[in-house]
């Protein structure tokens, strides 16, 4: 099974449904919720949902939406050793930082899923698109 990582904007993508990019970060929870993939996210990716969720909806329905993203995801805690390494790093915004250092602490982890391609520049993971994940996991379907 592969594992992947979601950044906080494909989350964000799938939930508050910002087409076209929502598409495939459904096709992407759809595989995970048939356990054909494994899908990654940081903790910290749960507050900065609600918030942005949280401006166009009510609170029980944001709760909803949340549950549901964590039901189909594997949580990684943010720890003090991610933050530390997150603000040790080269990357120039913290949250990517924390994100990255997320991904790292799961050796399966193959790639991180991710509108902002800029953000990891200093990753030492893949970083993909949910798109180029999608074509990715129909070419191995094949």
């Amino acid at each position: 099974m592969k594992h992947f990582f979601l950044d906080t904007n494909i989350l964000i993508d799938l939930l508050a449904d910002r087409k076209p990019f929502s598409e495939s970060a459904a096709m992407l929870f759809e595989w995970a919720a048939q356990n054909e993939i494994k899908l990654h996210i940081s903790a910290i990716s749960i507050n900065n949902i609600y918030y942005i969720l949280r401006q166009q909806l009510t609170h029980p329905r944001c709760i909803k939406l949340i549950k549901e993203i964590t039901d189909l995801t594997s949580m990684i805690d943010a720890n003090k050793k991610i933050i530390e390494q997150s603000l040790d790093s080269d990357f120039k915004d913290l949250e990517d930082a924390i994100q990255y250092q997320s991904a790292l602490t799961h050796e399966k982890i193959l790639a991180i899923i991710t509108r902002d391609l800029k953000g990891y520049k200093h990753s030492k993971l893949p970083v993909i698109t949910s798109k180029e994940a999608v074509k990715m996991i129909l070419a191995e379907k094949q």
